[in-house]
């Protein structure tokens, strides 16, 4: 029962994403006439020049990747790639057929960019972070990796800039500046969702007193923390390292115990993008898991 709605999460929010990333395409991309990169913008450029409904052609070009990439995904990977694809066809049709609100930014093109780099980057983002991929140069991207050792993220760029750069058909080129800044906000919202919500940072602390610096951060933050072995450089001696990881918030706390414990320890900290378990994952009632 419990994978039962583990997989319905998983495909409700898939779809959410779909539904986010095709309303910012209908109603910036669409309406504005601006391009996008990948599998969408080839749509785009179908229906600028030839007339073609995204919702139909975004499924005719991912027919044959589909073929192609079913040994590629694996089973489950490609069931919410189906998915995601499918849903981002139906949602295109949904919001081209049902105007359910105007957004006339045709004269304002940088409100347009940052809304739509802002729903295709949230929508995007969110498919990919519970499992699922909108088909397309995704698949492309990984054939690339396993055969050529490019890298996925090489791929989709040089897919993306050939795209763009192909969108020139139709646009002018102070449209294919605001494109441009639509599909970089949109690469950076799409970072932003896959990091989480429970970013923190971590610290390496150096210390001749580490024990006692881990019984502090335990009795008065509530935090585990672990002992690495080290061996410093200069010296030759052997070190106790100590990696604790708090939320952002957290941290001038335990710089605080640190000191108190020994002034002369060596502190690093650093950015931690994504932070799951014990006392940073919630349940159901948003309650730290334990």
């Amino acid at each position: 029962m419990v994978h039962v709605l583990q997989h319905a999460k998983r495909v409700f929010f898939v779809l959410l994403g779909c539904a986010l990333m095709s309303f910012g395409i209908v109603y910036f991309n669409m309406e504005n006439n601006l391009a996008d990169g990948g599998f969408t913008g080839i749509t785009l450029i179908l229906f600028f020049i030839f007339s073609i409904d995204p919702a139909l052609s975004n499924i005719v070009l991912n027919i044959p990747m589909f073929f192609i990439g079913y040994r590629i995904l694996g089973r489950t990977l490609f069931i919410y790639t189906l998915i995601g694809t499918f849903g981002l066809s139906l949602f295109l049709w949904f919001f081209q057929a049902y105007r359910m609100i105007d957004v006339p930014l045709q004269d304002d093109l940088t409100l347009a960019a940052l809304f739509a780099g802002v729903f295709i980057g949230a929508g995007l983002g969110m498919v990919f972070r519970f499992g699922g991929t909108t088909g397309g140069a995704d698949i492309i991207a990984k054939l690339m990796f396993k055969y050529f050792g490019v890298t996925i993220g090489r791929s989709l760029f040089v897919i993306d800039a050939i795209v763009i750069t192909s969108s020139l058909v139709y646009l002018n080129y102070r449209e294919a500046m605001y494109t441009l800044v639509a599909v970089f906000v949109a690469s950076r919202v799409v970072d932003f969702i896959q990091q989480g919500a429970y970013s923190g940072k971590a610290a390496f602390i150096v210390s001749e007193n580490s024990g006692a610096i881990a019984d502090a951060v335990l009795l008065e933050m509530d935090r585990g923390a672990t002992l690495l072995s080290g061996r410093g450089s200069f010296t030759g001696s052997d070190k106790e390292i100590l990696y604790c990881v708090v939320s952002r918030h957290e941290i001038n706390r335990l710089k605080g115990i640190i000191e108190k414990v020994d002034p002369l320890a060596f502190i690093s900290i650093s950015n931690v993008q994504d932070v799951a378990g014990e006392g940073f994952t919630f349940d159901n009632e948003q309650k730290p898991l334990q």
